[in-house]
Protein backbone atom coordinates (compact mmCIF):
# COMPACT_ATOMS: atom_id res chain seq x y z
CA UNK A 1 0.00 0.00 0.00
CA UNK A 2 1.78 3.61 -1.13
CA UNK A 3 2.07 5.90 1.67
CA UNK A 4 1.84 9.62 2.43
CA UNK A 5 4.49 11.41 3.95
CA UNK A 6 3.18 14.74 3.02
CA UNK A 7 0.32 16.68 5.20
CA UNK A 8 -0.96 16.88 1.83
CA UNK A 9 -3.81 14.69 0.09
CA UNK A 10 -3.02 12.81 -3.04
CA UNK A 11 -5.52 13.46 -5.69
CA UNK A 12 -6.64 9.75 -5.38
CA UNK A 13 -7.36 10.52 -1.71
CA UNK A 14 -9.34 13.80 -2.61
CA UNK A 15 -10.94 11.87 -5.78
CA UNK A 16 -12.17 9.09 -2.49
CA UNK A 17 -13.40 12.26 -0.80
CA UNK A 18 -15.44 13.63 -3.14
CA UNK A 19 -17.31 10.02 -3.85
CA UNK A 20 -17.80 9.23 -0.08
CA UNK A 21 -19.14 11.55 1.93
CA UNK A 22 -18.26 11.81 5.74
CA UNK A 23 -21.14 12.64 8.29
CA UNK A 24 -20.70 16.47 9.40
CA UNK A 25 -20.08 16.04 13.14
CA UNK A 26 -23.09 18.48 14.19
CA UNK A 27 -25.19 15.26 13.31
CA UNK A 28 -24.23 13.97 16.86
CA UNK A 29 -26.55 16.48 17.68
CA UNK A 30 -29.20 13.61 16.67
CA UNK A 31 -29.67 10.10 18.16
CA UNK A 32 -30.53 8.37 15.13
CA UNK A 33 -28.45 9.98 11.71
CA UNK A 34 -31.03 11.27 9.11
CA UNK A 35 -30.24 9.27 6.01
CA UNK A 36 -28.63 12.55 4.51
CA UNK A 37 -25.95 13.13 6.48
CA UNK A 38 -25.19 9.38 7.56
CA UNK A 39 -21.00 8.70 6.43
CA UNK A 40 -20.89 6.58 3.17
CA UNK A 41 -17.97 4.35 1.55
CA UNK A 42 -18.68 2.58 -1.21
CA UNK A 43 -15.65 0.65 -2.85
CA UNK A 44 -16.48 0.07 -6.53
CA UNK A 45 -19.45 1.52 -8.45
CA UNK A 46 -22.83 1.52 -6.97
CA UNK A 47 -25.25 -1.04 -8.66
CA UNK A 48 -28.42 -0.54 -10.62
CA UNK A 49 -30.63 -3.19 -9.11
CA UNK A 50 -34.48 -3.86 -9.74
CA UNK A 51 -35.94 -4.70 -6.54
CA UNK A 52 -38.81 -6.76 -8.40
CA UNK A 53 -36.15 -8.49 -9.71
CA UNK A 54 -33.69 -9.44 -7.02
CA UNK A 55 -33.58 -12.44 -5.72
CA UNK A 56 -31.02 -13.60 -2.48
CA UNK A 57 -29.78 -17.27 -3.19
CA UNK A 58 -28.85 -19.01 0.19
CA UNK A 59 -26.47 -22.00 -0.72
CA UNK A 60 -23.08 -24.06 -0.11
CA UNK A 61 -22.91 -26.13 2.58
CA UNK A 62 -26.76 -26.23 3.72
CA UNK A 63 -29.55 -28.97 3.34
CA UNK A 64 -32.11 -26.87 1.57
CA UNK A 65 -30.78 -24.34 -1.21
CA UNK A 66 -33.01 -21.02 -0.70
CA UNK A 67 -33.88 -18.65 -3.62
CA UNK A 68 -35.84 -15.41 -1.74
CA UNK A 69 -37.61 -12.96 -3.69
CA UNK A 70 -37.62 -9.48 -1.96
CA UNK A 71 -41.49 -9.82 -1.50
CA UNK A 72 -40.38 -13.01 0.34
CA UNK A 73 -37.98 -11.55 2.85
CA UNK A 74 -40.05 -8.75 3.92
CA UNK A 75 -43.03 -11.38 4.74
CA UNK A 76 -40.81 -12.67 7.16
CA UNK A 77 -40.55 -11.69 10.97
CA UNK A 78 -39.12 -8.05 10.88
CA UNK A 79 -36.81 -6.05 13.62
CA UNK A 80 -35.65 -2.81 13.88
CA UNK A 81 -32.48 -1.87 15.35
CA UNK A 82 -30.68 1.44 16.19
CA UNK A 83 -27.42 0.67 15.12
CA UNK A 84 -23.99 2.55 15.06
CA UNK A 85 -22.33 2.10 11.30
CA UNK A 86 -18.17 3.26 11.42
CA UNK A 87 -15.83 2.96 8.46
CA UNK A 88 -12.70 0.69 10.35
CA UNK A 89 -10.53 3.45 8.27
CA UNK A 90 -12.33 6.40 10.37
CA UNK A 91 -9.08 8.33 11.87
CA UNK A 92 -6.88 7.18 8.95
CA UNK A 93 -6.28 10.91 8.14
CA UNK A 94 -4.56 11.70 11.55
CA UNK A 95 -1.79 8.40 10.98
CA UNK A 96 1.78 9.73 9.91
CA UNK A 97 2.94 8.25 7.65
CA UNK A 98 -0.58 7.86 6.38
CA UNK A 99 -1.97 4.83 4.43
CA UNK A 100 -3.45 6.16 1.18
CA UNK A 101 -7.69 5.35 1.20
CA UNK A 102 -10.85 7.20 1.85
CA UNK A 103 -9.11 10.15 4.27
CA UNK A 104 -11.19 10.03 7.40
CA UNK A 105 -10.63 12.07 10.19
CA UNK A 106 -13.63 11.65 12.66
CA UNK A 107 -16.62 11.59 10.40
CA UNK A 108 -16.95 8.26 8.94
CA UNK A 109 -19.63 7.11 11.40
CA UNK A 110 -23.82 7.70 11.79
CA UNK A 111 -26.53 5.69 13.44
CA UNK A 112 -29.14 4.75 11.77
CA UNK A 113 -32.31 2.93 12.62
CA UNK A 114 -32.34 -0.37 10.31
CA UNK A 115 -35.10 -2.90 9.59
CA UNK A 116 -34.97 -6.29 8.10
CA UNK A 117 -35.36 -9.79 8.97
CA UNK A 118 -32.80 -11.76 11.18
CA UNK A 119 -30.09 -14.05 8.97
CA UNK A 120 -30.58 -16.58 11.92
CA UNK A 121 -33.91 -17.52 11.05
CA UNK A 122 -32.94 -17.62 6.93
CA UNK A 123 -29.86 -19.93 7.99
CA UNK A 124 -32.03 -22.04 10.15
CA UNK A 125 -34.78 -22.77 7.07
CA UNK A 126 -31.84 -23.47 4.90
CA UNK A 127 -30.27 -25.95 7.53
CA UNK A 128 -26.11 -24.56 7.82
CA UNK A 129 -24.36 -28.18 7.92
CA UNK A 130 -21.60 -29.09 10.90
CA UNK A 131 -18.88 -29.15 8.31
CA UNK A 132 -19.64 -24.98 7.53
CA UNK A 133 -16.65 -22.74 8.97
CA UNK A 134 -18.04 -19.61 7.97
CA UNK A 135 -20.98 -17.98 5.94
CA UNK A 136 -19.61 -16.02 3.03
CA UNK A 137 -21.59 -12.99 2.27
CA UNK A 138 -21.93 -11.52 -1.98
CA UNK A 139 -22.56 -8.46 -3.01
CA UNK A 140 -23.68 -6.88 -6.29
CA UNK A 141 -20.48 -4.59 -6.41
CA UNK A 142 -17.21 -5.10 -8.47
CA UNK A 143 -14.24 -4.23 -9.39
CA UNK A 144 -10.66 -3.98 -8.78
CA UNK A 145 -8.64 -3.82 -5.62
CA UNK A 146 -4.97 -4.91 -5.00
CA UNK A 147 -4.88 -5.70 -8.34
CA UNK A 148 -7.15 -8.32 -8.53
CA UNK A 149 -10.76 -8.25 -10.29
CA UNK A 150 -13.40 -9.45 -7.53
CA UNK A 151 -17.29 -8.73 -6.24
CA UNK A 152 -17.06 -7.09 -2.96
CA UNK A 153 -17.26 -10.40 -0.21
CA UNK A 154 -16.83 -10.76 3.15
CA UNK A 155 -17.44 -14.04 5.65
CA UNK A 156 -18.55 -13.96 9.16
CA UNK A 157 -17.59 -17.16 11.65
CA UNK A 158 -20.83 -19.50 12.11
CA UNK A 159 -21.14 -18.57 14.91
CA UNK A 160 -20.94 -15.03 14.95
CA UNK A 161 -23.39 -15.15 11.71
CA UNK A 162 -26.23 -16.49 14.22
CA UNK A 163 -26.23 -14.07 16.84
CA UNK A 164 -28.85 -11.58 17.51
CA UNK A 165 -29.10 -8.55 15.94
CA UNK A 166 -27.66 -9.83 12.67
CA UNK A 167 -29.72 -8.80 9.93
CA UNK A 168 -30.82 -8.63 6.61
CA UNK A 169 -31.56 -5.14 6.05
CA UNK A 170 -34.18 -3.81 3.56
CA UNK A 171 -35.08 -0.20 5.36
CA UNK A 172 -33.28 2.61 6.95
CA UNK A 173 -34.99 5.13 9.23
CA UNK A 174 -38.24 3.61 8.03
CA UNK A 175 -37.72 3.67 4.42
CA UNK A 176 -36.30 1.84 1.52
CA UNK A 177 -32.31 1.55 1.26
CA UNK A 178 -30.78 4.83 -0.47
CA UNK A 179 -29.46 3.26 -3.86
CA UNK A 180 -25.94 4.55 -1.84
CA UNK A 181 -26.31 2.18 1.80
CA UNK A 182 -26.80 -0.85 -0.27
CA UNK A 183 -30.51 -0.59 -1.99
CA UNK A 184 -32.41 -3.16 -1.94
CA UNK A 185 -30.81 -5.34 0.52
CA UNK A 186 -27.50 -5.38 2.95
CA UNK A 187 -25.98 -6.88 5.40
CA UNK A 188 -25.95 -5.48 8.98
CA UNK A 189 -23.64 -7.02 11.72
CA UNK A 190 -24.04 -4.29 14.58
CA UNK A 191 -21.54 -4.95 16.73
CA UNK A 192 -18.58 -5.01 13.90
CA UNK A 193 -16.76 -2.32 11.78
CA UNK A 194 -18.82 -1.72 8.78
CA UNK A 195 -16.44 -3.77 6.21
CA UNK A 196 -18.57 -6.60 7.69
CA UNK A 197 -22.09 -5.41 6.92
CA UNK A 198 -21.95 -6.44 2.97
CA UNK A 199 -24.11 -3.89 0.68
CA UNK A 200 -26.59 -4.90 -2.22
CA UNK A 201 -26.30 -8.28 -1.06
CA UNK A 202 -27.34 -11.01 -3.50
CA UNK A 203 -25.36 -14.57 -2.19
CA UNK A 204 -25.39 -16.10 1.23
CA UNK A 205 -23.28 -19.23 0.93
CA UNK A 206 -21.96 -21.49 3.78
CA UNK A 207 -18.43 -22.95 3.07
CA UNK A 208 -16.05 -25.00 4.67
CA UNK A 209 -12.87 -22.88 5.17
CA UNK A 210 -11.97 -19.74 5.84
CA UNK A 211 -12.70 -16.94 3.09
CA UNK A 212 -9.04 -16.09 2.06
CA UNK A 213 -10.70 -13.25 -0.32
CA UNK A 214 -8.66 -9.65 -0.69
CA UNK A 215 -11.15 -7.69 1.46
CA UNK A 216 -10.82 -10.51 4.17
CA UNK A 217 -6.71 -11.06 4.49
CA UNK A 218 -5.04 -8.47 2.53
CA UNK A 219 -7.05 -5.32 3.81
CA UNK A 220 -8.77 -4.91 6.79
CA UNK A 221 -6.44 -6.10 9.14
CA UNK A 222 -4.39 -4.39 12.02
CA UNK A 223 -0.50 -4.34 11.17
CA UNK A 224 2.77 -3.20 12.55
CA UNK A 225 4.80 -3.77 9.14
CA UNK A 226 3.86 -3.86 5.38
CA UNK A 227 5.55 -7.45 5.66
CA UNK A 228 3.33 -9.33 8.25
CA UNK A 229 -0.36 -10.91 7.48
CA UNK A 230 -1.92 -8.70 10.39
CA UNK A 231 -4.98 -9.67 12.93
CA UNK A 232 -8.49 -8.97 11.51
CA UNK A 233 -10.25 -6.08 12.01
CA UNK A 234 -13.71 -7.21 13.83
CA UNK A 235 -15.40 -5.06 16.55
CA UNK A 236 -15.67 -1.62 17.18
CA UNK A 237 -13.03 -0.28 19.18
CA UNK A 238 -14.68 2.03 21.89
CA UNK A 239 -14.74 5.55 21.08
CA UNK A 240 -16.85 9.00 21.89
CA UNK A 241 -16.81 11.71 19.78
CA UNK A 242 -17.98 15.23 20.49
CA UNK A 243 -20.38 17.58 18.86
CA UNK A 244 -18.22 21.05 17.62
CA UNK A 245 -19.52 23.30 19.99
CA UNK A 246 -19.53 27.37 19.15
CA UNK A 247 -19.36 28.03 15.61
CA UNK A 248 -17.16 27.67 13.07
CA UNK A 249 -15.22 29.93 10.34
CA UNK A 250 -15.85 28.72 7.08
CA UNK A 251 -12.36 27.64 5.63
CA UNK A 252 -10.25 26.31 8.72
CA UNK A 253 -13.22 25.19 10.80
CA UNK A 254 -11.55 26.81 13.88
CA UNK A 255 -14.42 27.36 16.01
CA UNK A 256 -15.40 30.28 18.04
CA UNK A 257 -17.07 30.11 21.88
CA UNK A 258 -18.40 32.97 24.23
CA UNK A 259 -16.57 33.15 27.58
CA UNK A 260 -19.56 31.54 29.67
CA UNK A 261 -20.27 27.92 30.74
CA UNK A 262 -20.99 25.98 27.90
CA UNK A 263 -22.74 22.67 27.54
CA UNK A 264 -20.36 19.94 25.44
CA UNK A 265 -22.46 16.95 24.18
CA UNK A 266 -21.58 14.13 21.77
CA UNK A 267 -22.30 10.22 21.60
CA UNK A 268 -19.99 6.95 22.61
CA UNK A 269 -20.27 3.33 21.62
CA UNK A 270 -18.50 0.19 21.58
CA UNK A 271 -18.37 -3.19 19.36
CA UNK A 272 -17.62 -5.10 22.73
CA UNK A 273 -20.40 -4.46 25.70
CA UNK A 274 -21.61 -0.74 26.60
CA UNK A 275 -19.28 2.17 27.14
CA UNK A 276 -19.22 2.73 30.95
CA UNK A 277 -16.99 5.63 31.38
CA UNK A 278 -16.66 8.79 29.05
CA UNK A 279 -14.27 11.60 30.04
CA UNK A 280 -13.60 15.71 28.95
CA UNK A 281 -10.52 17.29 28.47
CA UNK A 282 -10.43 21.12 28.13
CA UNK A 283 -6.19 20.60 28.03
CA UNK A 284 -5.42 18.59 25.03
CA UNK A 285 -5.70 15.42 27.61
CA UNK A 286 -3.13 16.59 30.22
CA UNK A 287 -6.37 16.32 32.76
CA UNK A 288 -9.72 14.85 32.59
CA UNK A 289 -12.99 15.16 34.16
CA UNK A 290 -15.69 12.75 33.92
CA UNK A 291 -19.31 13.71 31.70
CA UNK A 292 -22.40 12.78 32.50
CA UNK A 293 -23.42 9.97 30.69
CA UNK A 294 -27.09 8.72 29.50
CA UNK A 295 -28.09 5.26 29.26
CA UNK A 296 -28.45 3.65 26.08
CA UNK A 297 -31.68 3.85 23.32
CA UNK A 298 -30.87 0.19 22.07
CA UNK A 299 -28.02 -2.32 22.71
CA UNK A 300 -26.10 -1.28 19.72
CA UNK A 301 -26.79 2.55 19.44
CA UNK A 302 -24.52 5.46 20.91
CA UNK A 303 -25.15 6.86 24.75
CA UNK A 304 -25.04 10.38 24.80
CA UNK A 305 -23.09 11.74 26.81
CA UNK A 306 -22.76 15.73 28.44
CA UNK A 307 -19.98 17.88 30.16
CA UNK A 308 -21.01 21.24 31.23
CA UNK A 309 -17.72 23.04 30.55
CA UNK A 310 -16.65 26.43 31.86
CA UNK A 311 -13.66 28.49 30.22
CA UNK A 312 -11.13 29.91 32.25
CA UNK A 313 -10.95 32.90 30.17
CA UNK A 314 -9.87 34.03 26.76
CA UNK A 315 -7.56 31.94 24.44
CA UNK A 316 -7.41 28.77 22.62
CA UNK A 317 -8.54 25.27 23.66
CA UNK A 318 -7.47 22.17 22.60
CA UNK A 319 -11.14 20.19 23.86
CA UNK A 320 -10.60 16.14 23.94
CA UNK A 321 -13.26 12.87 24.49
CA UNK A 322 -12.24 9.77 25.40
CA UNK A 323 -14.60 6.41 26.05
CA UNK A 324 -14.00 3.31 27.89
CA UNK A 325 -15.81 -0.07 27.33
CA UNK A 326 -17.23 -2.28 30.24
CA UNK A 327 -14.21 -4.30 29.52
CA UNK A 328 -11.96 -2.22 30.81
CA UNK A 329 -10.44 -0.94 27.07
CA UNK A 330 -10.11 3.09 26.70
CA UNK A 331 -9.56 5.00 23.58
CA UNK A 332 -5.75 5.84 22.83
CA UNK A 333 -4.76 9.74 23.65
CA UNK A 334 -3.14 9.57 20.22
CA UNK A 335 -3.12 7.62 16.61
CA UNK A 336 1.06 7.14 17.25
CA UNK A 337 -0.11 4.86 20.14
CA UNK A 338 -2.27 2.49 17.52
CA UNK A 339 -0.05 0.03 16.33
CA UNK A 340 -1.41 -0.49 12.72
CA UNK A 341 -0.04 0.56 9.11
CA UNK A 342 -2.83 -0.34 7.79
CA UNK A 343 -4.94 2.55 8.48
CA UNK A 344 -7.80 0.71 10.17
CA UNK A 345 -9.95 0.87 13.34
CA UNK A 346 -8.14 4.08 14.35
CA UNK A 347 -9.83 5.30 17.88
CA UNK A 348 -7.84 8.03 19.12
CA UNK A 349 -9.40 10.39 21.18
CA UNK A 350 -10.94 13.60 19.07
CA UNK A 351 -9.34 16.31 19.48
CA UNK A 352 -11.31 20.02 18.61
CA UNK A 353 -9.25 23.64 18.90
CA UNK A 354 -11.80 26.75 20.35
CA UNK A 355 -11.17 30.14 20.52
CA UNK A 356 -12.94 31.80 23.40
CA UNK A 357 -13.65 35.28 23.13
Amino acid sequence: MPIADTAEFTGEEVRLALRNPGMPLEALRHAVTPVGMHYVLVHFDVPDIDEAAHDLVVDGLVERPLTLTMAELRARPAVTLPVVMECAGSGRAHLAPRPVSAPWHDEAVGCAEWTGTPLRGVLADAGVRDEAVEILFTGADRGFDQGVEQDYERSLPVDEALLDGVLLAYAMNGQPIPPSHGFPLRLVVPEWYGMASVKWLRTITAIAEPFRGVQQTVLYTYRRSEDEPGTPVTRKRPRALMAPPGIPEFLSRLRHVRSEPTRITGRAWSGDGPVARVEFSADGGRTWADAELDALVGRYAWARWSFRWEPPGPGDYELCVRATAAGGERQPLRSEEVWNRGGYGINAVQRVVVRVT
